[in-house]
């Protein structure tokens, strides 16, 4: 199998495979047998790296909406993140994490241009004088004009 940009090699699918088959049965328990999970993983982190349409997903990964379905069970089911917790847990018992390097904070992450100094809150806009002038009322009713005399 040859292995391309964002898919999984042979040593790492060697390595997340004994997860996957804990968290997911590879014959359901209805309906036809799942597809190859690693050909499916591997659509999903295509996916997830390029941020392509589903649609565009490259035809060695199967049909599209094959791949979309698992991603969103699993996603729906919790699977993705147990799946991505355990892998990173198995990382960090093997010391392949540095947690310093993989911490982000707010201070890292730029506001737009317009965030900057603005007041707080979103309290409703002031007419400038010229808006106020531009729709004072144009004639007088019966009882204003009553008063000014």
């Amino acid at each position: 199998m040859t292995v391309r940009r964002h898919e999984l090699t042979t040593k790492q699918w060697a390595q997340v495979k004994p997860l996957l088959a804990e968290l997911v049965p590879q014959q359901p328990q209805t309906g036809r047998p799942n597809r190859d999970h690693r050909r499916i993983l591997n659509g999903i982190l295509w996916k997830l790296k390029t941020g392509a349409p589903w649609r565009d997903l490259p035809k060695r990964y199967g049909p599209w909406s094959t791949v979309y379905s698992r991603f969103w069970r699993w996603q729906r089911t919790g699977i993705g993140d147990r799946f991505f917790a355990a892998v990173q847990q198995q990382e960090d018992a093997a010391g392949h994490l540095d947690w310093t390097l993989h911490f982000v904070d707010g201070s890292v992450i730029r506001a737009h241009q317009h965030a900057a100094g603005a007041q707080g809150g979103t309290s409703a806009r002031k007419p400038s004088a010229t808006a106020k002038a531009a729709f004072r009322p144009r004639s007088t009713c019966g009882p204003r004009a009553m008063a000014s005399r």
